[in-house]
Formats: C-alpha cells, structure tokens, sequence
C-alpha cells in the first residue's frame, strides 16, 4: 500500500520506519520544507531522531498535494494543530481512505477528543485511533513495542491490525477509540505531575502515589465520558502512564523535572523543538472533567502550575492537604 504519514516529528518519522519495515511505500509530510528536503538528502531525521538512519526509499514532501492516492493516513501531527492540518487534506484524500489518529491530547480551545476534531474537519472519513506506551527512538530502532489500535469498524480495524504490524510492533485491536483517546492525552498531563515530583526529590513513594491517583483520574474521566474500564487498564492506559511517568525521555516527565528544579517554563520550552502535549491538554482535560462533574486534582495541579503560574510548593501542599478518602474497589468506582 502506499501509505502517508502526517507529521515529520520523532513519532511519525518512527512510525515511517514502522510501515517501510511493513512492506508499504512509505511517504512522511512535513510542514516544513527544510525538515523534508533533509530526509530525502540525508535519509536521516537530525531535528527529531538524531543518529537513526531512515531507509532510502522512505520519501518526504512539503505538498500537501502529494498525499493525493494514499491507501491509509496517519495523522501525527501535534494535538492543537490537528484540526487546521486535517482540514487542508480535505481536497487531496480520497473519502473512503481510513486515517489513524496518533496524536495524542484533547484540543484547547473545544475540549474535544482528536476523533471529533477529525470527525469535524473530515467529515465521514473512516477513523481509527493508534496509541499505547511508545517512545520514538525504541520503535524506530526496531524494539519490541505493543499499542493498541481502536476502530469502531471491526472489519476495518483487522484490516488496519494487519497493514501495521511487524514481530516487533505489535498492535492490539480495540473497538473504545474514546477510551484509548483518554488514557493517552491524561497520561501526558499525569507524566508532568510525576517529572516534578521527581525534579522536587519528592521520592519514589510520592513518584508512585501519583502514578496511581492519576489512573484513578482516568479511570473516573473515562467512565464519566462512556469509556471501557478495560481499555484504560490496557497499554493505551494503564501502560501508557507507566512508561511516560517512569522515565525522563518523556518529553511531558522532563518538563515537569525542569519545572521541579526550578526552571522557568518559559526557558524550558525556548529550548525544546518536540510538543509536550500535557502542557497543552491540562487545562482543557480539568474542563472536561468539570462538565462531567469529575475530580481531577492531580491534573488541576499541573494546570495551575503550567497555566497559571502557580507556585509550585504550595501547589503540592494543597495536594497533600485534601481531605481522608477512600480507595476505590472497583474500576467503575
């Protein structure tokens, strides 16, 4: 198949890496024509994945038109520019062809999923959504990795299982785009609460106690908005937020240890040329959970600090300071 993959950053140039290995005529879109002239000079990816050669028949285009006969399209592209680059694929991809979703977040301005940012700009196109635990440079360099692939069209997704996978990524197929949707844009919020638990030598015990407060968030938003408690204990949740929150190579968990050792956010992301998606999503993931009647603390701490410029130790004092409660005992709980 020829299949196109939207979004030159580390993520999609793996995911690139993923489909050539699979057999498919692979092209990446990058917005920005230098980043593609440099794969197709270089076959490499400097800005995204320093060090990881592509393979030579991996193709980059700045035209959008170039998308035009794609068999399937991955939308990689970060969360709040997802809906303006969608819509621009509008005149140059067939209707019937299925696009995966693989950003991961919850748009700003709207509070909606990526699905129904999609499902607007695109109206009626076949919709898939592919997340799960991943870091860029473990896939592109072949690593064992397991993601969930969630589509409503049950013969659509096995179609999908079957052109993606390898031995060494291996998708599991969901019918809960909803669920793997909330499990991936919380997780980025949570990760950040855990890197600044890290950067404050808050200690391992508080770093766990997040962790698992923090599914307890998704798990609470995700009933809330109709989710499957299954799909949020599997790799697009639960195993998601336990690689994201564990290691500083998450770009949301390394932000959040900049911010805990006092660095201003300002001068952290001067330097930065990946998204931290959590940075973005935390306010409107506490929206969403307000319309829902959810409490999210966790992440409403994260959005005071990154929106707000909240003071980081009285942010956490106000945490530890919440009343007694108990443990959930069910996952609908």
């Amino acid at each position: 198949m020829k299949v196109t993959i939207v979004g030159a950053g580390a993520w999609g140039t793996a995911l690139a890496m993923v489909l050539r290995r699979a057999g498919h005529e692979t092209l990446i879109w990058a917005r920005t024509p230098a980043i593609a002239e440099t794969i197709n000079r270089q076959h490499e990816n400097p800005l995204y994945l320093p060090g990881l050669r592509l393979e030579p028949t991996i193709r980059a285009t700045a035209e959008i038109a170039a998308l035009g006969g794609s068999d399937v399209v991955l939308l990689v592209t970060p969360a709040q520019h997802l809906r303006t680059v969608a819509a621009s694929l509008a005149s140059h991809v067939a209707d019937t062809t299925p696009l995966i979703i693989g950003a991961k977040g919850i748009e700003r301005q709207t509070g909606k999923l990526m699905t129904e940012v999609v499902a607007e700009a695109l109206p009626g196109r076949p919709l898939a959504v592919l997340s799960g635990p991943t870091f860029a440079a473990e896939v592109a360099r072949g690593l064992p990795t397991a993601v969930t692939l969630a589509c409503k069209d049950a013969t659509l997704g096995a179609h999908l299982l079957n052109a993606i996978g390898t031995p060494a990524f291996r998708p599991y197929l969901s019918d809960d785009p909803l669920g793997a949707q909330i499990g991936g844009a919380v997780k980025n919020v949570l990760a950040i609460a855990c890197g600044i638990c890290v950067g404050r030598r808050l200690g391992d015990n508080a770093r766990a106690a997040l962790m698992t407060r923090g599914l307890a968030e998704i798990l609470r938003l995700g009933r809330a908005l109709g989710a499957e408690p299954a799909t949020l204990m599997g790799l697009s949740g639960l195993g998601d937020l336990t690689l994201t929150c564990n290691s500083a190579q998450s770009r949301n968990m390394s932000l959040g240890i900049a911010l805990g050792e006092g660095r201003p956010l300002a001068e952290i992301m001067a330097g930065r040329h990946s998204v931290a998606e959590g940075m973005f999503s935390a306010g409107a993931v506490v929206a969403l959970a307000e319309r829902c009647s959810v409490e999210t603390p966790i992440s409403a701490a994260v959005d005071a600090i990154v929106t707000r410029s909240a003071a980081i130790d009285s942010t956490i004092a106000a945490l530890l300071d919440r009343p007694f409660t108990q443990e959930a005992t069910r996952l609908h709980a």
